[in-house]
């Protein structure tokens, strides 16, 4: 078996390391935490918009329902 001239020693390859058994308290750099921080303010967003909206429909059923009363 030959190898060839240009061994593939992980050079230029994008590698996305996990958490591991051993390495559980990896975080990843800047651009993860970023990352995981605009998720969660984009998450905390769209519950208060959805806890809103909630809200209306439920105010808005209760005037329905003494509209009709």
């Amino acid at each position: 078996m030959s190898t060839s001239s240009i061994d593939n020693d992980g050079q230029g390859m994008i590698v996305n390391p996990k958490p591991t058994a051993d390495n559980q308290d990896w975080d990843g750099d800047e651009a993860d935490r970023a990352d995981r921080l605009r998720f969660e303010e984009e998450q905390a967003m769209i519950r208060e918009q959805s806890e809103a909206r909630a809200a209306k429909a439920a105010a808005e059923a209760e005037a329905a329902k003494k509209a009709t009363a």
